[in-house]
């Protein structure tokens, strides 16, 4: 894993990369904060966007789905010297508030430590904080509304399209940061011996809002519900989330299936969707207000799966982020991997003098675990929307909390090591299946107990001439409880 050195102690790295030029393709999160760690490193950097700039009026603004900035991603922000300013920009949230269709929301803590939380940070912000501190940086020059074209790798040069002409530029590292459809990989795929897969989603996403409420409204004011949680309306096969922002509203997202019952495809007009959810988000109507208009406006966005091999080319291209491994949001990942991808090609580039023996190290580093998350993401997304509202779902958690009170120092969730720690994700996915296992062994033990009751008072009860009957069936009773409740 990258270094955890602080900001201070990464003084003594500087100038690493004096006299030698990078060109990042894509000014995104990833591709703002892999700018300015390389410039403080001595790099001359081009940081190229094909938008305009996001500050600008009037500016087409990407996906919104609001960010879960972990300890991974923190780790990374603190190495900029940023951690402290995206806390401040962001709301703390220590679990998930989940909220049945009947009956009351109920509270569910993501660790045993209270002091741990994931925070809703808002994308459009974190990517403007990134982008000034990038552009300070006196080493950083910033291109907007430039559309990569054609890249020769062995050469690195890269091709731009822009408003004025084309452009073309040559450096001796090209990292393409520029998402999940990225320009830069698609060239990529056009070469020889380049593994490629994508796998869409069946569920599509659209973004709704709970605005805040006045002074005095309830016990939350501004916010409509409880800011501290992440808040999931688990259905099934589908859900809905809500991410609080500061000014008191919360960033809600629908994940629904795009084609059969209550799909997108469905639920298409205004009134249906009122409709709808009248019956299955009933408690969240009356803080939505806009919900008719919103889900007019606003368009459904697709979800996919990227994994390719290899990341890099002709010795000084590399893919990095999205545009190496895009995953689906329900970890809460994306953002902090990419961070973590920023961190170990930094410290590649300092462990070796030569950029392709660079590339080559960042590479073996990241991409098992880049596969890994992208798997562990896929899992969480059936965990939220199908096994957080049930109470075997909340009886195994409070067991794992309770394992982890027990032994601190051998025991650690799965939650735990992918949002509070920064060990490898590919330990994180291996711990995963252990647990999982370990609680299929509990099941069919337990299971076995029940069966052994069971039996116990039959042969009893016959011994008895008959005399058990009712005894045996409530032991029986209670036997079915029991297995019920610990099954994972």
């Amino acid at each position: 894993m990258a270094s955890t050195e602080s900001t201070e102690s990464a003084g003594a790295h500087r100038d690493s990369g004096r006299g030698r030029h990078a060109l990042v393709v894509g000014a995104g999160l990833a591709g703002c904060l892999l700018a300015t760690y390389l410039a403080r490193d001595g790099w001359k950097v081009r940081l190229c966007e094909r938008r305009a700039d996001p500050r600008a009026a009037g500016a087409a603004g990407g996906r919104s789905i609001n960010l879960a900035i972990s300890a991974r991603g923190l780790k990374a922000l603190r190495r900029a010297g940023l951690e402290e300013k995206v806390l401040d920009s962001g709301v703390r949230m220590p679990g998930r508030m989940i909220h049945p269709v009947a009956g009351e929301a109920f509270f569910t803590p993501y660790s045993a430590d209270p002091t741990r939380a994931i925070n809703s940070v808002s994308r459009g912000g974190l990517n403007r904080l990134l982008l000034e501190a990038a552009e300070a940086e006196a080493n950083v020059e910033v291109r907007f509304e430039r559309r990569a074209s054609h890249v020769d790798f062995d050469g690195g040069v890269v091709e731009f399209e822009t408003p004025e002409g084309a452009e073309r530029h040559q450096a001796d590292l090209v990292v393409a940061t520029d998402g999940a459809y990225s320009a830069i990989r698609a060239e990529m795929q056009r070469t020889e011996r380049f593994d490629y897969e994508q796998s869409y989603l069946g569920h599509g996403y659209k973004e709704l809002v709970i605005p805040p409420v006045a002074a005095g409204s309830g016990p939350h004011a501004p916010f409509a519900m409880d800011p501290a949680a992440l808040h999931i309306w688990p259905r099934g096969g589908s859900m809905m989330i809500a991410l609080p922002n500061q000014d008191g509203s919360f960033t809600c997202t629908l994940f629904w299936p795009w084609e059969g019952p209550g799909s997108f495809a469905e639920i298409s007009t205004p009134a249906a969707a009122a409709e709808h959810f009248r019956r299955v988000y009933p408690d969240a109507v009356p803080l939505m207000p806009t919900l008719e208009a919103d889900f007019e406006r606003n368009p459904v966005g697709s979800m996919v799966t990227v994994r390719c091999r290899p990341w890099t080319r002709g010795g000084r291209t590399a893919l990095l982020g999205d545009a190496a491994h895009a995953i689906v949001p329900f970890y809460g990942q994306g953002a902090n991997a990419s961070f973590e991808d920023c961190e170990a090609l930094l410290e590649a580039l300092r462990a070796h003098r030569e950029i392709p023996d660079a590339l080559a190290a960042y590479e073996r580093e990241r991409i098992d675990n880049a596969n890994a998350i992208a798997d562990l993401a896929l899992r969480n997304f059936i965990e939220m929307r199908d096994l957080a509202g049930r109470r075997s779902f909340r009886i195994r958690k409070a067991i794992e909390h309770l394992l982890t009170r027990l032994f601190p120092n051998s025991f650690e969730p799965l939650y735990d090591r992918v949002s509070f720690g920064t060990k490898p994700y590919v330990e994180a996915l291996e711990t995963a299946q252990r647990h999982d296992r370990g609680f299929r062994i509990a099941a069919f033990a337990s299971t076995a107990a029940a069966i052994a009751i069971v039996v116990a008072g039959l042969v009893l009860a016959a011994r008895l001439g008959g005399g058990g009957g009712s005894t045996s069936g409530d032991v029986a009773a209670a036997a079915t409880t029991n297995t019920g409740a610990i099954a994972p």
